[in-house]
């Protein structure tokens, strides 16, 4: 199985809420280690943790959105070098030159890496501003025809409604990504929702917080929300 794992960058930071809690992120990657095992695997990770959109009104909307996309940079080559500590191969690509940082995002050579048992990154979003990470992943998936993306959040599922406030939100165990558009549900942004009813790309929506939730993920013993295609 070929799945794309996203990860937001909030959840690396742990309890200080930015940068990143190395206790945090090395339990995340033993749990990677363990999906790698038996499965082709990319990981696509946020940049909260270090930046979230324009933290003025007088700053620029795409030099805003082009740190955004470095912030993911940064996350990924720290996650990565902490799962090449628990001796698994990486390689992290990005859609515009970092020098030696990364590569350039080529198909055919993720595709390679992955086969290969690699643990591919794919940082620096979709490469271009006014589009979100959401939108980076959609986009990965179509092109190298991942089998689901994994969403790890801070929240067990997808709800119709916010169940922080409103304690009568019902989870969902299943729901179509047509519902989830139709409904304007936050499972992705608007426009990385359609593009994955467009394209029938599913995701497994889970709480990266319960304990070994992202190979729970692919096992039967999964809690979250299936969104199918």
């Amino acid at each position: 199985m070929r799945i794309i794992l996203k990860l937001s960058g909030e959840a690396l930071a742990g309890e200080k809420k930015t940068g990143f809690s190395e206790d945090v992120v090395r339990a995340v990657c033993l749990q990677i280690k363990e999906v790698a095992k038996k499965n082709e695997v990319a990981v696509v990770i946020g940049g909260g943790n270090f930046w979230r959109g324009r933290t003025s009104e007088h700053m620029d909307r795409v030099k805003a959105d082009q740190i955004g996309m470095l912030a993911t940079v940064m996350n990924c080559l720290y996650v990565s070098e902490i799962l090449r500590s628990e001796g698994v191969d990486t390689e992290i690509m990005t859609p515009f030159a970092c020098s030696t940082f990364t590569k350039l995002f080529n198909k055919d050579e993720a595709l390679k890496g992955m086969k290969a048992g690699k643990v591919v990154f794919f940082a620096g979003g979709t490469g271009h501003p006014y589009f979100s990470t959401d939108m980076g992943i959609v986009l990965k998936a179509a092109e190298i025809e991942a089998d689901a993306v994994l969403l790890a959040k801070s929240i067990d599922g997808v709800y119709d409604d916010d169940p922080s406030k409103n304690p009568n939100a019902k989870k969902f165990d299943e729901i179509s990504l047509e519902e989830v558009v139709k409904r304007g549900l936050k499972v992705v942004d608007t426009t990385a929702s359609a593009f994955a009813l467009e394209n029938k790309i599913p995701f497994l929506v889970f709480d990266l917080n319960e304990e070994n939730s992202i190979v729970k993920a692919l096992s039967g013993k999964f809690n979250g929300t299936r969104v199918t295609s």
